[in-house]
């Protein structure tokens, strides 16, 4: 059977506060894709709860972070846009990867070492599996292609390794062998305060980070304060090395302005922080202000937002479930009436 060429599938976990990282990291990409890829957008509200029990309102999450991606510029008339656990196809694999993905890999995944940290014993065990079921957010649609981060590249990695020896011990091709789509100069982008460790969401302190609701007035007041060093910038890329501060504020400079470092330090060489600053408060702004925008329309209209993402969950549903069967007759399950 052939498989789809350009299919793409990716997530976000709805829990909350989506913030400048999501919007360059993931979705500002998701929305160039769509004119080239099909497309399936999926709230990953099945991730969510690995973390138990920090559960929250999931639903209220969830309909945030559909209005955030649809405010960016994903089109719910061109991509599929659902909630994961409205696709039971996608738990209903990931127990066959459970059992088809060996211990040792998952030993392997420094996300979960990260996560667990010292108190691996008390982790969940969801935690401990949660690739297993990104491998089959991923396989269940066959998609070709996965835009993701370099630190997610290890999980994709698994999803391939658990594709092929599905295949290989089934005597199936039921499942290609996704490939990643990592692009764009802001990709990671890095705390406010800290520019050697990522912008999340989970950060005890809000001026780490800038969220895509956030104020004209707060976004100035975040980059204003932002951590930077006392060295003026460079006139090459090669200059930010060892300026993790500074690199990150030129890389989303430059992932807003849909340009290169090289062309960003090029326009400020030998300009101080000073005013560098309030050039890109001024083109966040004008980027995220829209956004905030919408996002807010958005929200004051749950009924809408769940009616497209119901929309969105039986477009996925028809993939996913033939997907499903075809794995069943490969391993040799009854087949359902």
């Amino acid at each position: 059977m052939a498989f789809p060429a350009n299919r793409i599938l990716s997530g976000i976990q709805p829990t909350g506060n989506l913030h400048l990282g999501n919007y360059l990291g993931a979705m500002k990409n998701w929305v160039a894709m769509q004119s080239d890829y099909e497309c399936l957008f999926c709230i990953v509200d099945l991730h969510a709860i690995t973390v138990w029990p920090e559960l929250g309102d999931v639903a209220t999450s969830s309909r945030e972070v559909a209005a955030g991606m649809i405010a960016s510029g994903i089109d719910p008339d061109q991509s599929a846009l659902f909630i994961q656990s409205h696709v039971p196809a996608h738990a209903q694999l990931a127990w066959i990867f459970n059992c088809v993905a060996r211990l040792g890999w998952l030993n392997r995944m420094t996300q979960f070492k990260d996560k667990a940290g010292k108190n691996r014993e008390k982790a969940s065990s969801g935690l401990m599996v949660y690739p297993n079921l990104m491998a089959a957010d991923i396989l269940v649609y066959k998609a070709s292609h996965v835009p993701t981060g370099e630190d997610q590249k290890q999980h994709l990695e698994l999803a391939r390794d658990i594709a092929q020896k599905f295949n290989v011990d089934t005597g199936k091709d039921v499942f290609p062998l996704p490939e990643p789509v990592i692009q764009g100069p802001g990709t990671r982008v890095m705390s406010l305060r800290d520019g050697q460790k990522k912008m999340s969401k989970s950060d005890a302190s809000d001026m780490t980070r800038i969220n895509l609701t956030d104020t004209a007035d707060v976004i100035a007041d975040k980059i204003k304060r932002a951590k930077t060093d006392p060295e003026l910038l460079p006139d090459s890329a090669e200059g930010l090395t060892d300026r993790p501060e500074a690199l990150n504020l030129v890389s989303i400079y430059a992932a807003l302005n849909d340009s290169s470092v090289d062309q960003v330090v090029a326009e400020f060489a030998g300009q101080g922080f000073g005013a560098f600053k309030p050039k890109l408060a001024d083109l966040a702004v004008a980027k995220l202000g829209p956004i905030a925008a919408r996002m807010n329309e958005l929200m004051a209209d749950p009924a809408e937002l769940d009616r497209i993402l119901k929309r969105g969950a039986e477009t996925a549903n028809a993939i996913a479930e033939p997907v499903l069967a075809e794995a069943y007759a490969a391993i040799g399950f009854a087949p359902r009436g």
